[in-house]
């Protein structure tokens, strides 16, 4: 069960003494009575012996790039590959490493380009009435200029910018250090001997107190809520820089502590995508968990919020369109409130490190680009988008259902996970949706002894809440129409985002669980949406069939599955 506590009761993580500061011992799983797949006579994970870290330094790049191929670097013992992690070789460099986004070359590319873009979508919306900035008379140079002689103006970072950004980052740590919680667990780290960090979790409590705060700033007059529209410019380039501030403090901070961790050795990449696994502050304010909720989420709900709060003082109502945006994202800050519990055994906080990436996306690139639609909406005339009422009805209804398969499907697995732990939580919050828990779920054990659950929604498609997710992303382009290109930046970007991340999950997955992973391909042979086609169409469904890396035949029938 959760212990629900505050901050100020308890000081800091409790934890046994004998282990290091904020990790606590990985318990065995519990038993299952359903029969799984391979190995079911295992009932728990193995015991791995403590790994102590040793002194090799981090290998040459080249040096790395010919000898990842045989599972390890510099004469490193070669074992079982777990999260890029090789048993018995040093924690610090990656045994596997895979260079994702195009290397070195590739992040580059994008930490210059995604800033760059994030001004050239504000000066389209803002300039000129969300179309694509356009000057057939000016020559490159003189546009070049022009675009920014605007930035420059309209979104200089001022200090009211600053104030405004900082001041929020400050008042929600504060919020997270002191408003009550509940701690949770996250998953054993291997190279760690199976140890497992605690982590406080405050989402709820804190979410719905900056709705308040927010709203008595609003209507005391204290702080207009619309002000963030009318500085979003200089509050974006604020929280660019931001970006590039922290990141440019984590990475060389880790390395001076040695607390880097799957270093490949090409500085460019692995500053994008970060030195550290598991940063802390006084070994228990976590920021990644710090990151990953509060900033990004909160920050877009109270953009549409403050979308919400002009267009009632300009014409005394509120639009259907507005009223859509406002709840899908009240509800997805909401969801990422309430099972912020479930958040360490994700794949962003025990697997991917804190660098650039995770930084700069939290702080600028997901509250301050994926807000085009609420950016659209507040600087139109509601007439000039209004869908009919039979539409926004059906926006309104297939959203909440798809919320609630979204929902349910991250509960059903994050409490999976917590259950074989002994760990499992079940917390009332709002909304409590019904199926949000498998009680006895059908698992498939691998033989290393790590089970994968196929039931649920997960019996249906390997990765649904993706396919929920990408629902999620079309409506927020869809509810605005057609007549601006920047509230489709986040659909369009999402999509092939979230393409990417099931293939290195899948990779991952299959390098981890082997022969498992391929029965959980062969029972479960949909990877986002299950589809049935029919024998005349088989054709046309063949070109298709390598995106879920399994097939398989119905009962005797004649259709097929992709």
């Amino acid at each position: 069960m959760s212990e629900r506590v505050t901050r100020s009761q308890t000081g800091k993580t409790p934890r046994k003494s004998t282990i290091p500061d904020g990790f606590v011992e990985t318990p065995g799983t519990r038993r299952r009575s359903r029969k799984s797949t391979a190995n079911p006579d295992r009932s728990s994970s193995p015991t791995e012996e403590e790994h102590v870290p040793g002194s090799n330094p981090i290998v040459d790049a080249k040096q790395g790039a010919t000898k990842r191929a045989n599972g390890h670097l510099n004469g490193a013992p070669k074992g079982r590959v777990v999260d890029g992690w090789s048993e018995g070789a040093d924690p610090k460099v990656d045994q596997n490493p895979h260079f994702d986004f195009g290397g070195s070359w590739g992040v580059s590319a994008m930490m210059i380009g995604f800033p760059l873009l994030m001004w050239y979508m504000w000066i389209g919306a803002t300039y000129y009435d969300g179309k694509l900035p356009s000057e057939p008379s000016m020559s490159w140079k003189a546009y070049g200029k022009h675009l920014f002689n605007l930035a420059y103006t309209g979104a200089f970072p001022s200090l009211k910018a600053w104030v405004i950004y900082w001041t929020f980052l400050v008042f929600q740590a504060v919020l997270y250090l002191t408003l009550p919680g509940v701690y949770s667990t996250g998953k054993p780290l291997a190279h760690l001997g199976g140890k497992q960090l605690r982590y406080y979790c405050n989402g709820v409590a804190s979410f719905y107190t900056t709705i308040v705060v927010a709203l008595g700033l609003h209507f005391s007059g204290l702080f207009k809520l619309y002000v963030l529209l009318d500085e979003f410019g200089p509050i974006m380039s604020v929280a660019i820089l931001s970006g590039f501030l922290v990141s440019f403090i984590a990475y060389p901070s880790a390395i001076y502590r040695g607390a880097q961790h799957r270093m490949t050795g090409y500085h460019v990449y692995d500053f994008f995508m970060g030195a550290e696994l598991n940063p802390r502050m006084f070994g228990w304010l976590d920021f990644k968990m710090f990151f990953e909720v509060r900033l990004p989420w909160y920050m877009l709900f109270l953009t549409s919020l403050s979308a919400a709060t002009r267009q009632y003082e300009n014409y005394g109502f509120v639009s259907g369109e507005v009223g859509f945006v406002l709840m899908a994202h009240f509800l997805y800050a909401n969801a990422c409130s309430k099972g912020e519990e479930m958040i360490p055994v994700t794949w962003d906080m025990y697997y991917e490190k804190w660098g650039f990436m995770l930084i700069f996306w939290n702080l600028a690139g997901v509250p301050l680009s994926y807000c085009h639609c609420t950016i659209y909406l507040a600087n139109h005339d509601p007439a000039t988008y209004a869908w009919s009422k039979p539409a926004l009805v059906v926006f309104y209804t297939t959203y909440l259902f798809v919320y609630w398969v979204w929902d349910s499907s991250q509960s059903q697995k994050a409490k999976f996970r917590h259950a074989e732990r002994g760990q499992m939580q079940d917390r009332k919050t709002f909304p409590v949706l019904p199926w949000r828990h498998v009680e006895n779920p059908e698992i498939i054990t691998s033989k290393s002894g790590d089970t994968l659950m196929v039931d649920g929604w997960y019996k249906y498609a390997r990765k649904i809440h993706y396919t929920c997710d990408v629902y999620f992303a079309t409506t927020w382009g869809l509810i605005t129409g057609f007549s601006s290109p920047f509230p489709w930046f986040y659909p369009v970007f999402f999509v092939l985002m979230i393409i990417h991340r099931a293939y290195r999950d899948i990779q991952r997955c299959r390098e981890k669980y082997g022969d498992a992973w391929k029965e959980y391909e062969r029972r479960t042979p949909y990877l986002f949406i299950p589809v049935t086609v029919s024998a005349p169409m088989l054709h046309l469904a063949r070109p298709r069939l390598t995106l879920c890396s399994s097939t398989s035949f119905d009962r005797g029938s004649t259709s097929w599955k992709f």
